[in-house]
């Protein structure tokens, strides 16, 4: 920075402490020159002394500071570009950018200005304008190596293969490196030079210069894979072949070398040429089990069987857990399924009575174990095509074998879970994590399971186990971005209407998106610098789709769904609705529900007190922590209260917010076309509406929500008024194209018609068909609450669905249908909890405890 009329030793001073985090000194530098009425007013060390100031978290102060000193000199270059960094700590990016260029126009050639500027273009994806600053940048330092490798990755971002390569070849050219010497940096350069050429298409030239420069790469692997797939492009299979083979003698267990075997085939090669391989390779890798599991995805019939006969009894016999895992993916073929079946039952009748798999083999008898993985799987495979009572027969034979092995447990668990009794889950699953209290696993496995049962403190107790001392179980998993915690907490509290706590959760998980977004900036010099470049340009492309992860979704989702449903019905008073509940009570049931009252808020004050003596201990701990360490950087993030949440004022355009980048990235999914039209469709958005059905009608034009979306927007549009006409045309011929010149009702007719084999679809028809008219409401309830075993996606999930709908009044408002329906699902699913008799968990609770009544006692027998 320049030096003028003030004292140019204090500055340059409280400069470098900036730049050693030395914050304190730097401020008595700037109170030097401050102090003296000369410099009182001087905009480059107020703009300094703000800046520091910022890094010590006094932020108001310290952007008063720097504004002053900018309107003191608009024309310094410094103050602009301080000001500049404060926006940028701040994470205002566009506004830094703009503070940026302001401090170019005084100062064009100033390298630290133009470095700054384009970490925040590529940060924000101005492309354009990082190309033209990297180019600058190497005009100004033509011999620096980031200059010309930032230069080529901003034209490679660009899509600019061809010109992206040149440059990395013009600078290649500049490396005096020896073919003997080993250089980790040059190698990368090399790697990544060949990755352009792969994407510009130029397969041949990629593969010309692998083969010139492959002494001097020192990723092997990445040489013969890159090699393989650049032969199998250029269709030299034979070459392509070789390459495979050499590969797999490196790794026999990657499936990946196998397909590109199969690749190297020639088109409309039969089966037997394919199998070919995986038989050379058992014949190699005697103990593989790849080469042996591959084959079962194509094979059929007899062929099948005899493969698969050998890949179970080697898995078996070896005591392999995973197993059942590794065919999971079969299980869509009802023929494979069928096989699997009889081999295995087979198996296990012959382990029983004479301790072979077969009778009629010659060979050895088999340990005890086989006969235990036998059982384990059959428990597996039974629960997976919807038989839990079989598959709880198989693995309670096997946890009375053997009492002391973990992954029974598991399993009977799970099973539990697949048929809807979640609680019982939890009992087997919290019964496996107390044969092993040092599995971090099984106890993340049993807080998951906790979570789903709605026991969230304890399933906070069971993290505590694994989590950091001295801290709340909660804000540690918080601070570790346990997303998968916060996920299931989110939905456990939507489940309890605990709408503020859920809110809380869904905006924990969008700040980890953003913290990782955030967290790529120092990666843009750390990776030019260490010459990274292929794992730089991934990064730079992940977090382009970040917001497409699983998380990102499950959290967005359930904060619309929440968002909804606080626009439908808005929080109102607890104490009036509780008047209104308790009015229409007895006084038994008064005075039962008053002593209810008064133990939960006795055992809510005591953690309540639990919580503040933990709260208190944390502070102490921070503020020592604060006070160790001065130079602590930024002020606290804005705490998520649940009740603020809650009672926000325009639920809609907070659900807008996570709907905006589903719409941007998960565009595949139909579920974020139809939550964006309940949003659109509770504004009144008509065009908006229109956008979202279409896009989800190109997805999938028969899916049940999307039929109900339709009926409930052809119907908003006829009954509107208020439209304007060119809206009205365009929604008009929309709608001929979409429903045909049928009205709602003849398309809910033809909709059920088509689908009248499906339970989902039969839901979707009958809940329009009350919706269009309430007095259809006998013939709707008949159609949804059918149960033949004819009807097909019969399912816990949405046998659930119906029954909510009798109670919600979506169907129809009569508990005594509703009940005759539970009873019914029952029958069919006698271990979901969701169609227990009433009053069963109160009584299962008076069970536990040993107060056994008649009908408790009853019940208990019936499971």
């Amino acid at each position: 920075w320049p030096t003028k009329n003030y004292p140019a030793g204090e500055l340059t001073k409280s400069i470098r402490c900036y730049e050693h985090k030395q914050y304190r000194n730097g401020l008595k530098f700037c109170k030097q020159i401050l102090s003296n009425p000369k410099f009182a007013e001087h905009g480059e060390t107020l703009a300094m002394k703000g800046l520091t100031l910022n890094c010590l978290g006094k932020k108001e102060e310290a952007y008063e500071l720097v504004r002053r000193g900018l309107r003191n000199d608009l024309k310094s270059h410094v103050c602009w570009h301080v000001y500049g960094l404060l926006q940028r700590s701040d994470k205002k990016y566009d506004e830094a950018i703009k503070c940026y260029r302001n401090a170019l126009k005084w100062d064009k050639d100033n390298l630290q200005i133009l470095r700054d500027l384009s970490l925040l273009q590529i940060q924000m994806r101005d492309l354009e304008g990082y190309r033209e600053t990297r180019y600058q940048l190497l005009q100004l330092r033509p011999a620096q190596r980031a200059s010309w490798i930032g230069y080529a990755i901003a034209y490679h971002l660009l899509e600019d293969y061809e010109m992206a390569a040149k440059i990395i070849e013009e600078f290649r050219k500049t490396q005096q490196t020896s073919p003997d010497k080993v250089d980790y940096e040059y190698s990368e350069l090399l790697l990544y030079q060949n990755r352009v050429l792969r994407e510009a298409g130029l397969h041949k030239e990629a593969l010309e210069h692998l083969t010139t420069y492959e002494k001097q790469i020192c990723d092997k692997l990445a040489v013969e894979e890159t090699k393989g797939e650049l032969l199998l492009s250029l269709e030299r299979m034979e070459e392509a072949t070789e390459v495979y083979h050499q590969l797999q003698e490196r790794n026999p267990e990657n499936w990946s070398y196998y397909h590109g075997l199969e690749n190297a085939l020639k088109p409309g090669t039969s089966v037997e040429e394919k199998q070919k391989i995986y038989e050379e390779a058992w014949e190699r890798y005697p103990k593989g089990l790849v080469p042996r599991r591959l084959p079962l995805n194509f094979l059929t019939g007899e062929k099948f069987r005899e493969c698969l006969d050998r890949y179970l009894r080697m898995n078996f016999s070896k005591g392999c857990p995973p197993v059942f895992t590794t065919l999971k993916s079969l299980y869509h073929d009802k023929e494979k399924v069928s096989i699997i079946e009889e081999l295995v039952v087979g198996y296990e009748t012959s382990l029983n009575s004479c301790r072979m798999f077969n009778p009629n083999d010659d060979g050895k008898e088999e340990p005890p174990t086989t006969l235990l993985w036998v059982q384990y799987f059959l428990a597996q495979h039974y629960d997976q095509i919807g038989q839990p009572s079989l598959a709880l027969e198989y693995i309670n034979v096997a946890i009375d074998s053997t009492p002391t092995l973990i992954e029974l447990f598991l399993i009977k668990a799970k099973i539990y879970k697949h048929a809807g009794n979640i609680r019982e889950a939890v009992r087997w699953m919290d019964e496996a994590q107390a044969l092993d209290t040092a599995d971090r696993f099984i106890n993340s496995k049993c807080a998951k399971y906790m979570l789903k049962a709605g026991m969230v403190k304890e399933a906070e107790e069971m993290c505590s186990k694994f989590t950091r001392e001295g801290a709340s179980a909660v804000e540690n998993l918080n601070e570790m971005q346990c997303m998968w915690f916060q996920t299931e907490c989110a939905l456990a509290y939507k489940a309890m209407n605990k709408y503020g706590e859920a809110l809380k959760k869904c905006h924990e998980i969008e700040r980890h998106f953003v913290e990782i977004t955030d967290d790529q900036f120092d990666f843009h010099t750390y990776c030019m610098r260490k010459m990274t470049l292929r794992s730089y340009v991934d990064l730079l492309k992940l977090e382009d789709v970040l917001r497409m992860h699983p998380f990102y979704y499950k959290a967005s989702r359930t904060a619309i769904e929440i968002y909804l449903a606080l626009h439908d019905n808005p929080l109102t008073d607890e104490n009036k609705e509780l008047e209104a509940d308790t009015a229409n009570l007895s006084d038994k049931e008064l005075k039962k529900l008053r002593n209810k009252q008064r133990r939960a808020q006795k055992k809510a004050q005591l953690e309540e007190e639990k919580k503040n003596a933990e709260k208190e201990k944390q502070l102490k701990n921070q503020k020592k922590k604060k006070e160790d360490d001065d130079e602590e950087i930024g002020g606290p993030k804005e705490e998520l209260i649940p009740e603020k949440l809650a009672k926000v004022e325009n639920p809609l355009e907070e659900a807008v917010k996570f709907l905006t980048p589903l719409k941007n990235l998960v565009k595949n999914k139909i579920d974020t076309h139809l939550l964006a039209f309940e949003i659109y469709f509770r504004k009144e958005k008509f065009l908006l509406m229109l956008q979202s059905v279409k896009r989800a009608f190109a997805i999938d034009l028969d899916h049940p929500w999307l039929h109900q979306c339709l009926v409930r927007f052809f119907k908003a549009v006829s009954e509107s008024k208020d439209l304007p006409e060119a809206v009205r045309i365009v929604l008009k011929q929309e709608i001929t194209r979409l429903f045909g010149d049928s009205n709602g009702k003849s398309f809910n007719e033809a909709f059920l018609n088509k689908h009248s084999n499906s339970i989902p679809h039969r839901l979707a028809a009958a809940k329009m068909m009350f919706y269009l008219d309430p007095s259809t409401e006998k013939k709707a309830v008949e159609l949804a609450t059918a149960l033949d075993e004819s009807l097909s996606n019969r399912s816990i999930q949405i046998c659930t669905e119906v029954l909510e709908s009798l109670r919600d009044g979506s169907l129809s408002d009569c508990k005594e249908k509703a009940e005759a329906y539970r009873a019914e699902c029952h029958k069919i699913f006698p271990y979901a909890l969701a169609f227990m008799p009433p009053g069963y968990e109160e009584n299962m609770k008076i069970a536990v405890n040993g107060d056994v009544s008649a009908e408790a006692e009853e019940l208990a027998n019936d499971m």
